[in-house]
Formats: structure tokens, sequence, C-alpha cells
């Protein structure tokens, strides 16, 4: 195992959230040590849930607006993704919950928490604590959308699991915490992943 010793934290950005730039010395396989300098994003760990109904085989997901896919080359720059959301200072469980009411309009019952996963670790900080939860349509207590002093617009979509899946073969679904999600609940409803 590496022995890292970190040297200096330089603030280069403290806009929307902490763009730091590291300076570390890292001991190398050979027993030498090298100074390393990186950039690491910081926004903070956040949680994402996909809302499955059993018994109509849908999923709730959300379409939004993301700066960083249109400059990367999506036309609209709209994204399909499941509902997630930023910790701030909440529990993974607690903020999920706060996001499906904020986004979706749902209030879930119970949540289960399948995986934790980096989804950026050579440039982001963020840890992402990933849930399923089933919905049913006496559980929706508004229209979603997010919230407007966050500036969110947040469009709420209902499709079958089958057509999500779908979407993510032909490349209309591309956002990586959604994929992993829907493909989680495939392999669960196949029996090939157990329920903790």
């Amino acid at each position: 195992m590496s022995k890292i010793r970190l040297l200096n934290t330089e603030v280069l950005s403290n806009n929307w959230y902490t763009l730091n730039k590291v300076t570390y010395e890292m001991e190398m396989p050979d027993g030498t040590t090298k100074v390393q300098i990186r950039e690491a994003y910081d926004r903070g760990n956040g949680a994402a849930i996909l809302l499955y109904n059993p018994e109509a085989h849908t999923v709730l997901l959300t379409r939004q607006f993301r700066l960083p896919t249109y400059i990367n080359g999506n036309a609209d720059g709209m994204l399909i993704e499941v509902c997630a959301g930023l910790l701030d200072r909440d529990n993974a469980e607690d903020c999920i919950r706060r996001e499906v009411e904020e986004e979706v309009g749902y209030r879930v019952e119970q949540v289960e928490k399948v995986f934790e996963a980096y989804m950026s670790p050579g440039s982001v900080t963020e840890i992402l604590y990933l849930f399923l939860a089933h919905y049913r349509t006496d559980m929706k207590i508004s229209e979603g959308g997010g919230l407007e002093e966050e500036q969110e617009h947040i469009e709420v979509i209902e499709m079958s699991l089958g057509e999500a899946l779908g979407m993510v073969a032909t490349g209309a679904i591309k956002d990586a915490k959604t994929i992993m999600l829907l493909q989680h609940l495939q392999l669960r409803l196949a029996g090939l992943v157990a329920v903790i």
C-alpha cells in the first residue's frame, strides 16, 4: 500500500463548489518518493434513488438541463436521471427522502441502500449513496419539479422499466447513476442480485 503525505492544499475556486490544488508526496512501489500535484473538485457527497412501482412495472425518472453535458456535446443539455441530491448536513437516507418529495412529489415509505460509488474518482471527491424504493400513486403529495430557490426546473417522467432499459441501450439515458440503478433493479428482478 502506497504511503501519502499531503504537503499543501490551495483553493483555486470556491464559487459553486470548491476546487483545490493539492500537492502531495507519494511512496512508490520501489520505495522512492515522488511529489505530485493534482486538482480535486469537492462538491460534497450525494444520494440517488430509483423509484419502482412493482405492480405497474414502471419507474419514476427526471429530466433537467445539465450544463456540463451541453458543453460536452449534448445538443439540448437535457439529461434523464434518477432523483438525486447533495447530502448537505443530512445523512444519506434523510437526504434522499427529502429529494424525492422536492423533485418528484412523492413521499416514500421505505428506502433501501443498495451500494455506494465514487462517480468520477480521478477529479471529484464525491461518493454517492444509491437507493431503491417502491412507489404507488397514493404516495403522491405534489407535482414535484424541484425548488424554485435552487433554480431547479425538473420534469418528472414515468415510464416502464423496459422502456427505461431500452433507452440505456440506445443511448437516450447516459447518466451513470441512473444506468447503474436501472441495471441493478433488472438483475434483482431476474434473481441475480440478492436482497440484503
